[in-house]
This record gives structure tokens, sequence and C-alpha cells, in this order.
């Protein structure tokens, strides 16, 4: 039986174990560069700092000290949020080798925090702790009962929330109370958002999930907080694969893309969400370039504010130092989000999954391929539960970083493509399809740096976005200006915008403007430039000039990246409509922005990475002569035209498709 306390509440039993820092202070200093006073007399400190510090809102809160600090209460506690915030929290109670208390600054809500102690202008680090503010509550769980707290929304609970574990799903009752018995062998739990809600921010992630500290024979109490966002418009940024290192110079090139992503944003009316497809870092240079996920949090709020980011986790966002898949992504879900969960924006629901399955993986680089492709049984156990709460005429989108199926010719798909399951209760492609097929659903997804869309059927449509990186930045290093992916498609994101259940989708991008939908390309031109010699007559590269030359003369190559069978394109010839072949081809630009300069810089007995692939949304037509005048028009999903009159011959040049 639930029972709300007074202010006046007990201590909570989920008290974190004490870690003890040493720390020598006198050569500390902040990470804004700050450099500690030489006459400090701050010296060696022993902090007994929690990893997890819990308080009850209005309450103070207290740490150990021992030995001797020379700490003053003219001092102060600075807490630095994620998102590079400091808030200045005054010293109440000080005494050496025994105790700190120090009051909350206004403004501090619960979330990760770096702590220092400050003596004037100077910022001691001191270490960091996950701070937990709880509502004044009291609750006796019942029995079993080893997850409970409160949803709230301006100081009220909330009533009929869902909040899960992972595995079991719990509502809140009138109060906003809610109870869990959980396993917690995901070690978190997390609140699905309501529609007509959000949570708050820290920087650019919502707060929506807590971590578990305890193990399950104690019980753990986690708050989630609401904000009323009653607009059932939005508009949802889909960002495919970022894959930020610290390498090819991606953060500045990461910079040049938010700037372009911000203004679309800010051109933009109403609410704006961002969602990630995975492979947001690359773990293959976690420790090389100590380029982790705190890294990456911090150049997403240097590039962004205002905007919360839902996280999918990518192949590459798994830890390789770790046993299996579980432990694999351990990092991420203690630095970013769980693997997989669900929220409602306006009328929607969106599912997050994870189709990256290590298994029983060891460790090491030489293991990181080792992955099979599919949904576990906990999640496909979890998705059943998630989907049962959610009407049937709602739209729901799932997005997993790997596609369920995969190009393999100008109109066919390899089926085979998910198809990991070797497990009871395992998901491939048709298993998949199947077990969501109670609702209309719209798969997003990353990982091939390409685009395409599919239309299973009239209830699964497949998105496979184009990637933030596109060559995973290489194409921006070798030739300046050029940001595009293996399959000739830009560099940029999907921009998908919600009217109640209502919804278009296009995509942008970076650097162009929205008109830039397509190439057209004159391949009796394109010849002249593809030569062998362009790619230092590598065996890689003489399949690109086997392929264009293979094409009749006169032939007009268009790449419409973001086709689907909803569009329409036309190309006429001095007015007269000419007949299209779909192709399974290359991208011209690709190959000379890429291709070419990888090849004739290689070895001629190695394969370069990151050469051009073949795709299938490339279509020609035959002209009947070298200079007659085309006119190419697309059309897309939304009934918007864009076009092109070419005049021919039409010089290929590399740099007329620098971003503007």
């Amino acid at each position: 039986m639930n029972r709300l306390f007074t202010a006046d509440c007990r201590r909570l039993p989920q008290i974190a174990l004490l870690s003890v820092l040493a720390l020598c202070l006198l050569v500390s200093c902040d990470s804004n560069g700050s450099k500690p006073d030489s006459e400090s007399k701050i010296v060696t400190t022993y902090v007994q700092l929690p990893s997890l510090t819990e308080v009850e809102e209005g309450s103070d809160i207290t740490i150990g000290l021992s030995g001797i600090t020379n700490i003053s209460s003219e001092d102060a506690v600075v807490l630095r949020s994620s998102a590079n915030q400091d808030y200045n929290c005054p010293i109440i109670s000080l005494k050496d080798g025994d105790h700190l208390t120090f009051r909350l600054a206004e403004g501090v809500a619960s979330g990760n925090y770096r702590f220092y102690i400050r003596r004037g202008e100077t910022n001691h680090y001191v270490g960091t702790t996950e701070l937990s503010i709880l509502k004044a509550l009291v609750i006796e769980p019942d029995p079993g009962t080893n997850i409970y707290g409160i949803v709230t929304c301006e100081g009220s609970g909330v009533a009929g929330v869902l909040v899960s574990d992972g595995d079991e799903f719990a509502t809140t009752d009138a109060n906003g109370i809610y109870q869990l018995k959980s396993l917690k062998k995901w070690q978190y739990v997390f609140v699905i958002i309501p529609s007509g809600y959000e949570v708050p921010s820290q920087g650019v992630l919502p707060q929506f999930h807590a971590t578990l500290t305890q193990s399950a024979a104690v019980a753990e109490r986690k708050d989630f907080e609401l904000k009323k966002s009653p607009a059932d418009d939005f508009t949802l940024f889909v960002l495919g694969d970022m894959h930020l290192a610290n390498r090819n110079d991606d953060i500045g090139q990461f910079r040049t893309f938010s700037a372009s992503l911000n203004k679309e944003m800010a051109a933009t009316p109403g609410k704006k969400y961002c969602l990630t497809l995975g492979d947001m870092t690359w773990d293959l240079y976690w420790y090389s370039n100590s380029y982790t996920f705190p890294e990456y949090l911090h150049t997403a709020n240097e590039n962004f504010s205002g905007v919360q980011f839902f996280h999918t986790m990518g192949n590459h966002d798994n830890d390789m130092n770790s046993v299996g898949d579980y432990n694999k992504s351990f990092r991420y879900t203690r630095d970013i989000a769980p693997t997989y969960y669900s929220f409602n924006i306006g009328s929607a629901h969106f599912v997050v999954l994870d189709n990256i399955d290590y298994n029983e993986v060891g460790t090491g680089s030489d293991n990181r391929d080792k992955y099979v492709l599919d949904y576990t049984a906990e999640q496909m156990a979890w998705l059943k539960k998630d989907l049962s709460y959610v009407d049937p005429g709602t739209p729901v989108f799932i997005s997993s970083h790997a596609p369920v199926s995969r190009p393999n010719g100008a109109t066919t798909f390899n089926n085979n493509y998910m198809n990991g399951a070797n497990s009871a209760g395992e998901a491939n492609m048709a298993d998949f399809i199947s077990a969501v097929s109670t609702h209309n659903v719209h798969f997003l997804s990353g990982h091939t740096h390409n685009l395409f869309n599919r239309k299973h059927s009239d209830r699964f449509s497949e998105h496979n976005e184009g990637a933030v990186c596109a060559t995973w930045w290489w194409s921006g290093k070798l030739t300046s200006g050029i940001h595009v992916s293996q399959d000739g498609t830009p560099g940029g994101y999907g921009v998908w915008e919600f009217k109640g259940k209502n919804f278009t989708h296009r995509y942008q991008a970076a650097g162009h403007g929205a008109e830039y939908q397509f190439r057209a390309y004159d391949m009796n031109e394109v010849k002249k430039v593809v030569v062998p010699a362009a790619g230092g007559s590598h065996k890689d590269f003489t399949k690109y000039v086997t392929a264009f030359s293979g094409m009749p003369e006169n032939t007009i190559l268009i790449n419409v990246w973001d086709f689907d069978e909803d569009w329409e394109i036309s190309v006429t010839e001095d007015g007269k409509t000419l007949p299209l072949t779909r192709l399974y081809t290359y991208d011209p630009l690709h190959v000379m922005a890429l291709s070419a300069p990888r090849c004739k810089s290689a070895d001629s007995g190695t394969t370069p990475n990151f050469l051009t692939s073949q795709w299938p949304h490339f279509f020609s037509a035959k002209a009947s002569s070298a200079n007659s005048g085309i006119v190419v028009t697309v059309t897309d999903r939304n009934g918007k035209s864009f076009s092109e009159t070419m005049s021919r011959p039409k010089a290929f040049n590399v740099s007329d498709y620098k971003n503007q």
C-alpha cells in the first residue's frame, strides 16, 4: 500500500558506497584551464565523494572528510554539469577530518557533475558524482519491490505513466508513485515519456533514465520529472552515423555540419528533437585518441543547445575491451542511454532498439566485426509488452543501428541481411516484422552510410538514412568542401515533420539548400575524367572506369538519393520524354572526390577502405546526341518538384559540388 510522507522523511536505503579519493589539490586545475594559486593553502585533501549522491529537495548535502584539508568556510563547492554550467554552492558546515556540508545552488537538477572546491577565482578539481534530487516522499514498498519512486510534473504526481527496467513495466498510481519488482539485470530504470510531456535535459541528453547502484536485494528510489509539452506538431531531425573520433579534422567538419543543422532548426517552427542512429563514436579510437562518450557529449554540447538528442546504439559504441554483448554495452548505458527504450512525442510512439548482437564475443579489436544482426529474446519480450500499451492507430517509429534488409541490385534486396538469430526468442527480419505488424511502423536505421527507402508492406516501411560523417569524414579531408557518402548521398540528416498523426519526411544535404535532391551527370564528360590514371592505375579503380565506359554514348546518369516508389523522375530531350532505366551503379562524384585519391596513394597490392560502392537509387536515360538540351525533373513523395536544365556538353568538375 502506497503512503505519501511529509517532508520530514526517513533516509533512503540506497546510499552509495563511498570511494575515497586522495587528491593533491595544489596541482589541480579546472576543465576550463584555470590554474591554481601557487599560494593556495588547500593541501592534500581526502574527500569521501560518493559515486552517487542522493538528496531530498531542499536538503543539504554532507560528504565525509579525512585528514587535514585546510578547506575554509569561505571557499565554495562548485558543481559543473555536463553542459559546462557551473553552480556555486555555499559551504554551511565544515570540520576537517570529519565532514563538509554544502547547500545546493538554485537550478541544480539531477545529473552527472564534476565536483570542485573554489577558492577565490580558482577551481580545484575533486572528482565526479551523479546527483539525484528526490521529492519529499515516503513509501512503504510492497513486498518484493526493489525499485520505486515518483513521477512528477510541476510538483505534483502524474498518474498512468509507464516506467520500465528493460524487462518489467509498472504504471504510476494516482499519486504518481510506481513500484517494480526487478532482477536489476540492466542496472537502470527509465520512464516512458507520455504524450503531452517531455523531460528536463542535461545538455543534449534528456533525463528519462536513472542508473541503479544496489543489488536486487536492496530497494532503490528513482524519481522522474516531467514537463508539459502539449504540442502535437514537432520536427524530428534524424542523424545517422557520426563517427566522431578526433581524427580527419572530424571535430572541425562536425562544427561546419552543426552550423548547417542549427540554421535549419532555427528556421523550423515549433518543437524540435534529434534522434541519432548509432555510431556516434568510433570504438577503435576510444583509447588511442582518448575520445569516448564524455568527449562526444562535450562536442555535441559545444555545437547544440536547446534540443534533446535521443540516442540509438551502434556497433562502434561497444567496448571491445569487454566480453559479450551485455558487458560491451556498459559504458554506453552508463554515459548515454539504455540500449533499448521507448518514448512518446505528440501523437507518435518511438521505440529505440539495438540489433547489434555480440553474444559472447571476446575482447580485442580483432573481434570488432564478429557481431551478428538480430534482436535478442529480451528485447523482443520487452517490445511485445511495450506495444501492448500503444493504441493500434498510433504511428510507431522504431530505430536501430543496422537495417533489417539491404539492397543487392537495382530493385532487389538481401532479405537475409539481419539473420543472426541463433537462440529461442531471438528475431531475424521476418520474425521482427511479424512481431510489430500490430501497428503501422516506420523503421529508421543507419550503419550503411548510404541511403535507401523500402516499403516492405502497407504496415512496415524501412528508411536507411544517410550519414552525418558521410564517408567517415574522409571525403572532406581528401577533397575540401566535398562531403559525400559511398553511394553519392551528401552528408546530411533526415527531416521528419509531424502534425498530429500525419507526417512527412525528406533528406536534407548539409551545406546545401533544400532544392539539392539529386545530381545529373553527362556521362560523355564523366568518362573523360574517370580514367585509369585518375586512380593511379590501381587495380581497385578499374571497376569504376569499366562501369562508366560500358554506358552507351550520350547517357544521362541521375542520382536521386532519397528515392522511393512515390517519387517521379522525368528526363526530356528537346521536349521529348526519354525512357528511364534504373541502375545499381557508382556515383561519379564520390569516385573522383574519394576513391581516386585513395587509390592513387595506396600500394598496388592493397585495397583501400571506404571506396565508392554500388547502390540502387540511380537512373539513366539515353539522349540522341551529345549536344541536345536535357531537362531533368524529380518530384518527391511530398509533391515538391526539383529540376535541372542541362546545357550539353556538361563538364564534370568536382569543385562544382562543394558545400555552399
